[in-house]
């Protein structure tokens, strides 16, 4: 997924989005501390991908007060 995606979606879109990827991210820690973690990269990339979704909701909460103080 990309910035240019996540910029298309609405907030609660994005908020769904977030709510999936924690889960997918405990669960895949959940495996690696019991030794079943098969692709190891997959949690860096979950993890990107929370910091990525966090980043544009941030983006689109201080352009909404921006236009609401202006």
């Amino acid at each position: 997924m990309n910035a240019q995606e996540l910029k298309d979606k609405t907030p609660d879109q994005l908020r769904d989005q977030l709510v999936a990827l924690k889960k997918e991210a405990f669960n895949l820690r959940f495996q690696q501390a019991t030794g079943q973690l098969e692709n190891t990269a997959r949690m860096r990339v979950v993890r990107r991908d929370v910091a990525r979704v966090n980043t544009v909701l941030n983006q689109k909460a201080a352009e909404a007060a921006a236009v609401k103080g202006a």
